[in-house]
């Protein structure tokens, strides 16, 4: 029998940013990328207020460790940059907030290098002379007492290695570097990508590029294993905090904010410096074990304008009956998770698609399935055919 029809979704080949928006289903999708990964609480609440002026007061954390404001016109839009441009968080143009695609770990600490060597590569990256790289090509510095972004959609790595720093990317070797060489060596690592050939028509990732290229010879050094990825709890730097699909409304980040500086995550997760209690405010998960941890779920529709189906509803709904991982995807792009799944639900015009232990686009064991179905009977999710 013949898989049913889908229209492919759009890859747009690059990332929204505040100065270039990406239209959606509910209006102007505008990425904020703070410094370092990190907001004081001054901008933390500048956000919260601009979000409910000028957008639908609804704010996505993306697994890029950057802010989405949401609901944005045409018209408020001109109002929003002025606004963000006043708190620091606007690059000079476009490009530049292009280019500036850096995760920072958001354990560092005031006695390493994470936070010169973020500085030192977004000055680098920003300068007159700085490559043209694909709008989503990026880097991690994870320089803190342990790796922790090994996970993270970068294609370069600055990260804590058994004896001191390393530069890495989508391998398990890497090359020793200091503090005083990193940032070089990373836009030289950059460099080869473009040389070797790792660019097509504007797009490219270094893993694409691995498969057919092996990195230069000199990257010898072993990887330390990675930290598992944190949940939320008491964190020696403050309190790990989370929240339903990865979105808050403007007025619980200003409540945050009142708590302290926050450090953004790509596990669409803040950490709050220096909190020792959780915080009790409403729409905020401060729990390990919180059902809604184990789904997954993009904005769908209609907030997306390739979502064939609402998407968080139903997550929502199967979120207490899950002992592993579910996402939800609006189409078959999986931008909530580019990864694989132990479970996958991908829409498509005829119903869901159910997919084992792979990415929104994989082989599906079972398709036609209804969101009503699938709540009624939450153990279709693992009767295999």
């Amino acid at each position: 029998m013949n898989a049913p029809q889908t229209q492919s979704p759009i890859v747009q080949g690059w990332c929204p940013g505040a100065l270039r928006p990406m239209l959606s289903g509910d209006g102007l999708v505008v990425r904020i990328r703070p410094r370092a990964g990190r907001l004081v609480p001054e901008q933390a609440r500048g956000i919260a207020r601009l979000a409910g002026l000028h957008g639908n007061g609804l704010i996505d954390l993306s697994n890029r460790a950057n802010l989405q404001l949401r609901g944005v016109t045409e018209a408020s839009h001109p109002a929003l940059i002025e606004g963000l441009r006043a708190l620091d968080l606007i690059d000079a143009d476009a490009a530049d907030e292009a280019r500036r695609n850096i995760i920072t770990t958001p354990f560092w600490t005031e006695a390493d290098p994470t936070q010169r060597l973020a500085g030192q590569l977004a000055d680098a990256l920003t300068a007159p002379d700085a490559l043209q790289l694909p709008g989503k090509f990026g880097f991690a510095v994870d320089t803190g007492s342990a790796p922790t972004l090994r996970n993270a959609p970068a294609d370069i790595w600055l990260e804590t290695g058994p004896d001191g720093l390393l530069l890495a990317s989508h391998t398990e070797y890497a090359l020793p570097v200091t503090i005083d060489t990193a940032v070089a060596e990373a836009i030289a690592l950059a460099r080869w990508f473009i040389a070797e050939g790792g660019v097509t028509e504007g797009r490219g990732r270094m893993a694409g590029l691995l498969k057919r290229t092996p990195l230069p010879a000199r990257f010898t050094a072993k990887r330390l294993a990675p930290m598992p990825q944190p949940r939320p709890g008491p964190m020696p730097q403050g309190q790990m905090v989370a929240f339903d699909f990865g979105q808050m409304h403007a007025e619980t980040l200003a409540q945050l904010a009142d708590l302290g500086p926050l450090r953004l995550t790509p596990w669409r997760m803040l950490l709050v410096e220096n909190l020792t209690d959780a915080p009790q405010i409403a729409g905020v998960i401060t729990r390990a074990d919180d059902p809604m941890l184990r789904v997954i779920a993009c904005t769908g529709a209609p907030g997306c304008l390739q979502g064939h189906a609402a998407t968080r509803p139903l997550a929502r709904a199967l979120a207490p009956s899950l002992s592993e991982t579910l996402h939800v995807s609006g189409c078959a792009k999986g931008c909530a998770h580019p990864g694989a799944a132990p479970l996958t639900l991908t829409a498509t015009r005829t119903g869901f698609r159910l997919i084992c232990n792979d990415t929104a686009s994989g082989t599906p064991l079972r398709e036609g399935l209804s969101a009503d179905d699938l709540i009624a009977r939450p153990s279709i999710l693992t009767e295999f055919p």
